[in-house]
C-alpha cells in the first residue's frame, strides 16, 4: 500500500501532524520505533498557541481533564511541604520562569492586549507530554491514521516523485516523508540536512524519584554556587543543572540514569545530603542548540526536535514542535490534494524557521544567566530586578506564552491582525471562532454589516467555510480570513471593502478557485 505521507516518529509532534494531514484529506502512516508511549519525564506544560491549536480541533475538554489532574498532584505536593501546625499560605500564581527566576501572574499587566482574546484556551496549560500523546493517539485513531509501533526507519530513497522508506518492518511507500523522529533524527541525518549550532556546556537531570533528605530543599527554582535546581511542583520531582562540564563519569548519554548518578548531581548542585532511593522516571540532557538550515529537501521535511534541538528551560520544545506540525499539516495536505502548488511548502520554512531560531536564543540566554560565575550572577540580579516590575513580568510572560508570534504574510494589507493567531471571538449565536475550525478548513467570517460581496469566495466552498454573523467585540474587523492553522491571512476594517485583497489571500493560501457553474456566479 502507498500513502500520501509517511511520518517517521509517533510522539506528540508526529501525531499532531498526522491528525492535521488526515483532516486535510491525505492518507497517512506513522512509523514509531517504540512499542508504547515513552514514560520518561519530559515536557510538562503547553503554551497559548499549542492550547489554541488543540482547542480549534475540539480537544479542549480532554486537555482540561489532564490539566485538572496535574493541579491535584501539585496540591498534594504543597500539602506535603506545609508544616502541620503552621499557617496555610496560598502561593502566587505561577506564570513560568526565565533562567529559574519565577514569574508571578499576580504581577501581569491585565490591560495588555496581547494577553486577551484567547478564550477558554487561556485557562489551560498544565498538560504533560505523555498526557498529550495519549489524547492525540486517540484522535489519530478516530481520524483513520495508520499507526505502526515497533517499526524503526533504517533508510529511504527519493526519486523526485515518491519516497520508499526501508524499515525494520519492511518497505513503506509514500509521496512525502516527514521526519518527526526527535533530536537524533535518522531522517535528518540520512537526508543530509545541515544542522549548525552551538555545543553544550552543562549536564542536567530531570526526574521523579523516591528521595530522603528533601526537607532541606527549597520549593521551585533555586540558584546555588554550583548550578540551579527546581524541586516540585509535583511529589518526587527534581531538576538539577550542573555547570562543571558535559562529560558525566563517562556515562553514555543514551544509557538510563542511575540512582547514584542522580544522587551525585543533586548533592553537587543543592549541597544537601539527599539520598535517592528509587527512580521512577529520569532523563539526562544538555544545552546543545542546533537548527536545520531548511526544513525541506526534496520530498523530505522535518518537524519538531528533528528540525531543532535546545535545552528545555522555559518549556519551549514541545510547543515549538506542535507549532511546526500545525503549520505544515494543512499545507502539505493541500499539495497532496492538488489544490496548491509545491511552492506553498516554501512558506513552512519561511514562517517557522525564525520562531525556531528565537527559541534557541531564548534558551541560550537562560543558560548564560544560570552560570554560577560572578559575571553571570551580576547579570542575573539585573534581570531579577526587571522581573519584579509589572512591565518586566509582562514582557517575559508574553514571550514564554508564545502570544508574540507573528508570520509575515505576502500582500499584508497592514491590518494589525494579519499574521497573528485569530482572537477567539464570540459570535451572536453564542458560538466562538474556534468552534468553526474543528474540520481543519479555512474560515471566512463576515460581519452582518460588512460591505464585502459574497461572490469573492465562489469556488472555495470545498476549502473555506463562510460564516456571516455579528461579533460580540466592538473592536473586531468587519471581515477576516483565517487559515486552517488559526492564523489571520486577511482582514478589513468596517469602512473597507477590500474584495481584491481577499481574492489574493484566498488564492495565495487556498489555491485557484474551483470551476463555478455560470448559474451560480
Amino acid at each position: 500500500m502507498s500513502y500520501d505521507v509517511v511520518v517517521a516518529g509517533g510522539g506528540p509532534v508526529g501525531l499532531m501532524l498526522a491528525c492535521e494531514l488526515r483532516l486535510g484529506g491525505a492518507s497517512v502512516v506513522v512509523l514509531e520505533r517504540l512499542t508504547e508511549i515513552d514514560p520518561t519525564i519530559k515536557a510538562g506544560a503547553l503554551n497559548t498557541p499549542s492550547v489554541e491549536a488543540l482547542y480549534r480541533r475540539g480537544l479542549l475538554p480532554a486537555l482540561k481533564e489532564a490539566h485538572d489532574r496535574t493541579l491535584e498532584l501539585m496540591a498534594t505536593f504543597m500539602r506535603g511541604r506545609a508544616p502541620a501546625d503552621g499557617p496555610r499560605r496560598t502561593p502566587p500564581r505561577f506564570a513560568g520562569h526565565f533562567a529559574g527566576m519565577m514569574l508571578s501572574a499576580d504581577r501581569l499587566d491585565a490591560d495588555d492586549p496581547d494577553l486577551s482574546g484567547h478564550g477558554p484556551a487561556a485557562e489551560i496549560g498544565l498538560v504533560s507530554q505523555q498526557q498529550l500523546e495519549q489524547i492525540l493517539a486517540v484522535r489519530a485513531t478516530e481520524l483513520g491514521v495508520e499507526m505502526r509501533r515497533g517499526v524503526e526507519v533504517t533508510g529511504f530513497t527519493d526519486d523526485g516523485e515518491r519516497v520508499t522508506v526501508t524499515t525494520t518492518g519492511g518497505p513503506v511507500h509514500g509521496r512525502w516523508l516527514v521526519g518527526c523522529d526527535g533530536g537524533r533524527s535518522t531522517v535528518r541525518k540520512l537526508t543530509g540536512f545541515e544542522f549548525p549550532g552551538t555545543d553544550p556546556e552543562i549536564t542536567a537531570y530531570q526526574a521523579v524519584a523516591e528521595m530522603e533528605g528533601t526537607e532541606h530543599l527549597g520549593v521551585g527554582w533555586q540558584a546555588t554556587p554550583t548550578g540551579v535546581y527546581s524541586h516540585g511542583p509535583v511529589p518526587g520531582r527534581i531538576l538539577v543543572a550542573r555547570f562543571d562540564g558535559v562529560a558525566r563519569s563517562g556515562a553514555d548519554r543514551t544509557a538510563p540514569v542511575t540512582p547514584e548518578e542522580l544522587q551525585d548531581a543533586v548533592r553537587y548542585v543543592t549541597g544537601a545530603d539527599v539520598v535517592v532511593k528509587e527512580i521512577r522516571t529520569a532523563t539526562r540532557f544538555t544545552d546543545n542548540a542546533r537548527q536545520a538550515a531548511t526544513y525541506r529537501l526534496g520530498r523530505v521535511l522535518l518537524a519538531g526536535d528533528a528540525a531543532h534541538v535546545h535545552s528545555p528551560f522555559g518549556g519551549q520544545g514541545l510547543n515549538l514542535g506542535l507549532g511546526d506540525a500545525v503549520n505544515l499539516g494543512w499545507k502539505l495536505a493541500a499539495v497532496v490534494r492538488g489544490q496548491a502548488q509545491e511552492g506553498l511548502l516554501d512558506t513552512y520554512t519561511r514562517e517557522r524557521h525564525p520562531i525556531g531560531a528565537w527559541v534557541l536564543d531564548w534558551t541560550r540566554a537562560q543558560i548564560a544567566l544560570m552560570r554560577p560565575d560572578a559575571h553571570a550572577r551580576a547579570a542575573r540580579a539585573v534581570v531579577a530586578d526587571l522581573i519584579e516590575t509589572v512591565a518586566g513580568t509582562t514582557y517575559f510572560v508574553k514571550k514564554i506564552s508564545g502570544v508574540w508570534q507573528r508570520y509575515d504574510m505576502p500582500g499584508d494589507s497592514g491590518h494589525p491582525l494579519v499574521g497573528r493567531s485569530a482572537p477567539d471571538y464570540e459570535f451572536e449565536d453564542g458560538s466562538r471562532l474556534a468552534d468553526h475550525l474543528h474540520d481543519g478548513r479555512g474560515l471566512l467570517v463576515r460581519q452582518s454589516g460588512s460591505r464585502l460581496g459574497g461572490t469573492v469566495v465562489d469556488g472555495y466552498g470545498d476549502r473555506v467555510t463562510t460564516v456571516t454573523t455579528g461579533i460580540r467585540d466592538p473592536h473586531a474587523p468587519a471581515a477576516l480570513l483565517v487559515r486552517p492553522d488559526g492564523f489571520v491571512a486577511w482582514a478589513e476594517d468596517p469602512d473597507g471593502a477590500d474584495a481584491e485583497g481577499l481574492a489574493n489571500a484566498l488564492e495565495t493560501w487556498f489555491g485557484a478557485p474551483a470551476d463555478v457553474p455560470a448559474a451560480l456566479r
